[in-house]
């Protein structure tokens, strides 16, 4: 077997060939024994283990190798010093394009510092232009101000006399501004103090007010139902069922309310109708017109205070609750829980319904 059959079929032997191209010929001889050892182990393992070289053979080969590999590995190979060489004139360059670019980049910073210094010196420029020229006008005005020098032994009193002026001026708006204030304050005083002298009168007033008016109220109402009754009293002698009453124009005739003429009426069975419809006998809770006012058992002909039988007591329909139509000054008026037939004009309660509310 040759040497070029062996190469050709190893691994190793390919690998130990392209060693042996690419190192320098100095380091060709360390790799060629490098190499022959390899292809004389690999000989070795396709041989039968007869006729295989001893093991102190190839412990020689294996020494063999070992010395050539770091040979071959400290020699730098001259691809890899031209890459390196590469790298480093690259790397070179690029320090070069940077401190070209940041030389550049201050250059530009200067030159616009520079423009910008210009530019605020110019403007201060202007600045100080406008500040002379505004110094210079006053000053023109003060020299157009001054007075005229007075003749020799004369004194100049104007500056005096404009001090003196504007002083007075001074002390006549201060006057005018205190005038004011104490007008202000003293107005603010007398229109407080008149304020409660009204609100002290009305309140004296409306209680005298109230009590005589409530007095004099109830001193006529007294009168006219003494009147209207001694009216219906006459009126019913003469007819019997007839009655009268004035409602602030005229005198209107009215039949008198019978108490037992519409209980026998079967239309006005309200028991049996309370009967089937309870929650509508359930108004709600009742509230006196008086705080302490407590119930108390009303009977037929007491008379009741205007207030009982206002408009948020009266029974507006009274068809609901199966109660006859009423007429004439008469109107139904809750109770608490009772229903009163009440002559509105007179306060008399004509007709009583208790407990019809649950």
């Amino acid at each position: 077997m040759t040497l070029t059959d062996l190469l050709k079929g190893s691994a190793i032997g390919a690998l130990s060939m392209a060693m042996l191209f690419a190192v320098t010929p100095e380091r060709a001889e360390a790799a060629e024994t490098a190499a022959v050892a390899s292809v004389a182990i690999a000989q070795d393992r396709d041989q039968p283990r007869r006729e295989r070289p001893q093991r102190g053979d190839r412990r020689e080969a294996r020494q063999q190798i070992r010395e050539a590999r770091p040979e071959a590995r400290a020699q730098p190979q001259p691809q890899a010093q031209a890459a390196a060489q590469q790298r480093q004139a690259d790397r070179s360059d690029r320090r070069q394009s940077r401190d070209a670019a940041r030389a550049q980049s201050q250059n530009r910073g200067d030159q616009r510092r520079a423009a910008t210094g210009r530019a605020d010196a110019g403007l201060a420029a202007q600045r100080e232009a406008i500040r002379q020229a505004s110094r210079n006008a006053q000053q023109q005005q003060r020299g157009r101000q001054q007075p005229t020098w007075s003749a020799p032994g004369e004194r100049d009193t104007s500056r005096r006399d404009a001090y003196r002026a504007a002083r007075q001026a001074d002390d006549a708006r201060q006057d005018r501004r205190d005038t004011r204030q104490a007008y202000r304050a003293g107005r603010q005083d007398d229109a407080r103090q008149d304020r409660r002298d009204a609100r002290q009168a009305y309140r004296a007033g409306e209680r005298e007010g109230y009590r005589d008016g409530r007095r004099v109220d109830r001193r006529e109402d007294r009168r006219d139902t003494r009147q209207a009754y001694r009216a219906g009293q006459r009126d019913v002698a003469r007819s019997g069922r007839q009655a009268r009453y004035y409602d602030g124009r005229r005198w209107n005739d009215y039949q008198r309310w019978d108490r037992q003429d519409w209980r026998r009426n079967q239309r006005y069975n309200w028991q049996g109708w309370r009967a089937s419809n309870r929650s509508l006998y359930r108004p709600g809770r009742y509230y006196s017109p008086y705080r302490n006012h407590s119930y108390s058992r009303l009977s037929i002909g007491i008379n009741l205070g205007s207030v009982f039988f206002g408009s948020r007591y009266q029974i507006q329909d009274p068809w609901r609750y199966r109660l006859p139509e009423v007429y004439g000054p008469y109107r139904w008026v809750r109770y608490y829980d009772d229903v009163l037939l009440v002559d509105i004009y007179s306060g008399e309660v004509v007709d009583v319904i208790y407990d019809f509310f649950w």
